[in-house]
């Protein structure tokens, strides 16, 4: 490991807002070791190089406190995790945040079981399942007060899948590339649909790739025929 890629990785967290304790750090390397491990084994990522995984990865997870206090906040849900980003790293920073990581491939959270308990973190679970069958009443709807999701599928599609799992209050907030303006116009019809509004935009680059965050506030309960069924929000968009 570099200590020069550690140091600049240390010091990009400083410039976030983060003070990294000695526990904290040897968690983020032996995550990444982890990462590496298993991926020889299963695809979790394509990216592997170790300053690639700080910024492409860490970073970019732990970027959300350029738009909220998550001190502030009690539980998050991270919907369509993959290999545990952004949920744990923000569980990593946040300890006192209780953590719920969504994933459909039982593989995935098989690893994501590994490292919670390798890395010896309190107050996280994982779920093996689909979004749509999650968010009903008798399962998880409503019972966050921040979602967050790295997912690549379009804003409205993942409006559908992430805002039923929101308190009244709460917000769902999606980690978005240099499209996400012409997303969240698109995305108009869903955010009205489903009870949310935009609250606030940050765009920001990661090693030149520009980033942007938004803060989608729910204002009221989302209609009970949201989500619709599994596969429809992301071939028919509202």
């Amino acid at each position: 490991m570099d200590s020069k890629v550690i140091e600049n990785f240390r010091t990009e967290l400083y410039n976030y807002g983060y003070t990294l304790t000695e526990q904290q750090f040897d968690r983020l390397m032996k995550y990444y070791e982890l990462l590496v491990l298993w991926n020889e084994k299963m695809n979790l990522t394509a990216i592997t190089e170790f300053s690639e995984v700080l910024s492409k990865h860490f970073l970019d997870s732990l970027s959300i406190i350029k738009i909220i206090d998550l001190n502030k906040e009690t539980s998050l849900i991270d919907i369509g995790t993959g290999a545990g980003f952004p949920g744990i790293p923000i569980k990593i920073m946040y300890p006192d945040l209780h953590v719920t990581l969504l994933d459909s491939l039982q593989k995935r959270i098989g690893f994501l079981n590994t490292v919670i308990d390798e890395l010896n973190l309190d107050n996280i679970i994982t779920i093996h399942g689909r979004a749509e069958d999650y968010a009903k009443p008798e399962k998880l709807r409503e019972s966050f007060d921040v979602c967050v999701s790295r997912a690549v599928s379009n804003l409205s599609s993942l409006t559908e899948l992430c805002i039923p799992f929101v308190k009244v209050g709460g917000c769902f907030i999606p980690y978005k590339s240099e499209k996400a303006n012409e997303e969240l116009s698109n995305a108009t019809n869903a955010l009205k649909i489903l009870g949310g509004e935009c609250e606030k935009t940050v765009t920001f680059s990661i090693d030149n790739n520009e980033r942007t965050l938004l803060l989608l506030r729910k204002n009221i309960i989302t209609p009970k025929k949201y989500p619709r069924k599994a596969g429809t929000p992301v071939k028919d968009p509202l």
